[in-house]
């Protein structure tokens, strides 16, 4: 089974770029973020057409999330993460789908930092943090994925000295993302690629991704019972570089049946 989680930075304006990906590599499972569309408009018949079945959580303009099965139909667990009822981004959305618990997420950004994005930020991480404890206690096969806009060590970002007083990567944003991995989630390009450097975004400016000047943001953590299936992890790095594509490529993992 391969899983992928895409930012696809406007779901709309990139779905030639998401339905050429969608074809040409066919994930089983796929999570979106930044959909960037209100959820009258995402465009269901299109995914429908080329053989996926689909759950949003759309929002005019901004953030966004959807989980996507090839030929499987996710059954939504929740479309809000617990803990804060006046929440009102559209960041999170869990389903049943392949066998898995799939949990598709798109971690506020925090900039400018410090302020009320970093504060909003933190909180964030923290309800994710609890979440993610009552889904390990489920002791079934869970993923979290998505656009967690965190690199966790120096390895995953270029030149980490110009990155020193940005939220994603701030030792308080770092920390907590590493004590949500501490909980027994399996950090799965880390597993399979302990001293690589991997990047899944490239900013439009400067160049970035003719000179791989890039960030490791998307992750996918997987609970204890998928540790031993996990076979295979990657990023599809030459979708970044297709015309009008979104400035991130998309991850995927391969498990065991």
């Amino acid at each position: 089974m391969r899983i992928a989680t895409y930012n696809v930075n406007g779901v709309n304006g990139r779905l030639p770029v998401l339905l050429r990906w969608l074809d040409e590599t066919k994930p089983d499972v796929v999570c979106l973020q930044e959909l960037k569309a209100p959820q009258e408009k995402f465009p269901e018949q299109a995914i429908k057409d080329a053989g996926y079945n689909a759950i949003w959580h759309g929002q005019k303009s901004w953030n966004g999330v959807a989980i996507l099965g090839r030929g499987l139909q996710p059954e939504e667990v929740r479309r809000v993460l617990p803990g804060d009822p006046e929440d009102e981004h559209s960041r999170y959305i869990e389903a049943h789908v392949g066998g898995l618990l799939v949990g598709c997420l798109y971690l506020p950004n925090g900039n400018p930092a410090p302020g009320p994005k970093l504060d909003y930020k933190l909180g964030w991480f923290k309800r994710l943090t609890a979440h993610a404890k009552t889904l390990l206690e489920l002791k079934e096969p869970v993923v979290l994925t998505g656009d967690y806009n965190v690199m966790p060590t120096e390895l995953d970002v270029y030149k980490p000295e110009n990155w020193v007083n940005d939220a994603l990567f701030l030792p308080e944003v770092r920390t907590a993302f590493k004590n949500l991995v501490a909980q027994g989630w399996t950090d799965a390009l880390r597993k399979l690629h302990p001293d690589e450097k991997i990047y899944t975004f490239w900013d439009y400016f400067r160049n970035a991704y003719e000179r791989n000047a890039g960030l490791r943001i998307d992750h996918f953590l997987l609970s204890p019972q998928l540790d031993k299936r996990l076979i295979a992890a990657g990023v599809d790095r030459n979708v970044r570089g297709w015309e009008k594509s979104s400035d991130h490529g998309p991850v995927w993992i391969e498990l065991k049946d």
